[in-house]
């Protein structure tokens, strides 16, 4: 399973690379020839523009598989942590210290001798 979970963290920077630059590449709806002379009628000078420009399918497909990349890298970290759960390694949740055994840490360290010298 770990080379699976290797090949789509690939996948998942690579789509994140391609997404950004066809992003970059892409010119925004108000950039269009008629903006340069009036802002409201830039949209009509040349028409209007069908369902989509094969960049904007493009960057659409790409977007779909870094959602999918994405849920897939929680999936395989979820299922890493519960391993670690039942292998008897504490999570960030788990404390290996009871709450009186905290405050007996605590107090130690606060008044308690130490080994280390004491810096002048």
């Amino acid at each position: 399973m770990d080379w699976m979970e290797t090949l789509v963290v690939v996948v998942h920077v690579v789509i994140a690379v391609a997404l950004v630059g066809l992003v970059l590449i892409q010119q925004g709806k108000g950039a269009d020839a008629g903006a340069a002379f009036g802002g409201g009628a830039s949209q009509t000078v040349f028409g209007s523009q069908g369902s989509g420009s094969f960049l904007t399918r493009v960057t659409t497909l790409l977007a779909v598989v870094f959602f999918v990349t994405s849920f897939s890298l929680a999936v395989f970290a979820k299922q890493r942590a519960e391993v670690a759960g039942e292998a008897g390694i504490p999570t960030v949740k788990e404390s290996r210290l009871t709450p009186a055994a905290d405050a007996a840490a605590e107090s130690e360290f606060e008044g308690g001798e130490s080994d280390l010298p004491e810096l002048e």
